[in-house]
C-alpha cells in the first residue's frame, strides 16, 4: 500500500489539488479530494480513484467496454490541478480505458 502525505495548501510553494467530478452528476461542482506536495503524488491518488471505482465495478467476464461505459457514467472523475490553477497532464477518461483493457483481458 502507498501511502501519500497531504500537505495543507500554506506548507508548499507549488501544491497540486486533486478534486473529484462525479460522472454521474456531471454538472455538479468538484470536491477536493486532497493536496499534494508534487504532480506524481497528485496523479497517484487520482489513479487510485479510479483503479477502486473499476475493482468495484467489474464482474467476472465483463468486457472492457461495458466496464469503461460503467465508469464514465457512474465513477468519480478525478482531476488535477496545480496550485498556480493550470490543469495537470492527466486524463482519468484515458486511464480508465487503458485500466478496463487490463482488468478485462481486453475483451
Amino acid at each position: 500500500m502507498e501511502y501519500v502525505k497531504v500537505l495543507p495548501q500554506n506548507e508548499v510553494d507549488m501544491s497540486y489539488r486533486v478534486v473529484m467530478a462525479d460522472n454521474f452528476h456531471y454538472m455538479e461542482e468538484g470536491v477536493l479530494h486532497g493536496t499534494f506536495a508534487t504532480l506524481e503524488l497528485a496523479i497517484s491518488a487520482a489513479r487510485r480513484i479510479v483503479d477502486e471505482y473499476l475493482a468495484s465495478a467489474h464482474v467476472p467476464g465483463m468486457s472492457a467496454e461495458d466496464l469503461y461505459r460503467s465508469y464514465t457514467t457512474f465513477g468519480d472523475d478525478p482531476y488535477v490541478v496545480a496550485s498556480d490553477g493550470s490543469p495537470a497532464p492527466f486524463s482519468a477518461w484515458e486511464y480508465a480505458r487503458g485500466r478496463c483493457h487490463e482488468i478485462s483481458d481486453g475483451r
